[in-house]
């Protein structure tokens, strides 16, 4: 007769024990819930930092996912949406953001540059300085070599004759478009259309590049085509 009440008192705890842990058990969040929501947060945080709305890095990714990543895997995500521009208004777009973008690059390199030289005549007055990677126009002309650099870009007729003046004169110099986008076969294009000779550039007395906001980091005025030469440390025109 005692076992009853002992028996009911056994499965009360139980039942108790059970319903006082269910709560704790449905407060989980399951990680599957939490990981789209920070992926949505980082998208769109990127996509901001490069002027883009969250449809457009959305497409950036998808497409280099597609034969554009394989074939160019560190294409930036103006470059590519720029390359695969569905009308004029986007390039002219993508265009604009990238400009802006690079001149606050060039900008920011700049300030750094002219800090860390004052940094370096403090510390080190009279000892040849370095300048910083980026801080200026890497490979466009040897020092005291007299090679010139040539800047040009694409729709410009007068660009287009200064660089057959120069190749008639047998000079040797570094092109560089401005605007190519990082697109080799832009710059292939635009040199056959300017009538530049390819057996001059497999000799590299002529050299076609990508100008990658070097000619915003010589700081220098006027209108392309500009063709430039160092000269004690300071790039001219010519």
């Amino acid at each position: 007769m005692t076992l009853r009440p002992m028996l009911a008192a056994v499965l009360l705890s139980v039942s108790l024990g059970a319903s006082a842990q269910s709560p704790v058990t449905n407060a989980r969040v399951a990680p599957s819930q939490v990981q789209p929501n920070t992926d949505a947060a980082l998208d769109e945080r990127l996509a901001r930092d490069w002027g883009l709305q969250p449809e457009e890095w959305a497409r950036y990714r998808q497409l280099m996912q597609g034969p554009l990543g394989v074939y160019s895997p560190n294409l930036d995500p103006l470059t590519a949406l720029g390359i695969e521009a569905r009308t004029d208004e986007e390039r002219r777009r993508y265009a604009e953001l990238q400009v802006q973008a690079e001149a606050r690059r060039v900008g920011k390199t700049l300030a750094y540059q002219r800090a860390y030289d004052a940094a370096w005549q403090r510390l080190f007055p009279g000892q040849p300085r370095v300048s910083l990677p980026g801080a200026k126009a890497q490979g466009a002309g040897n020092t005291g070599s007299g090679r010139l650099a040539v800047f040009v870009k694409a729709d410009c007729a007068p660009c287009a004759q200064r660089v057959q003046q120069l190749q008639a004169a047998g000079t040797a110099f570094d092109l560089y478009m401005v605007g190519s986008r990082q697109d080799d076969a832009r710059i292939r294009q635009w040199a056959t259309q300017a009538g530049i000779d390819p057996a001059r550039v497999r000799a590299r007395t002529i050299t076609l590049n990508h100008d990658a906001g070097r000619w915003l980091s010589l700081g220098l005025s006027g209108d392309l085509p500009a063709v430039v030469r160092e000269l004690n440390g300071q790039w001219q025109r010519q």
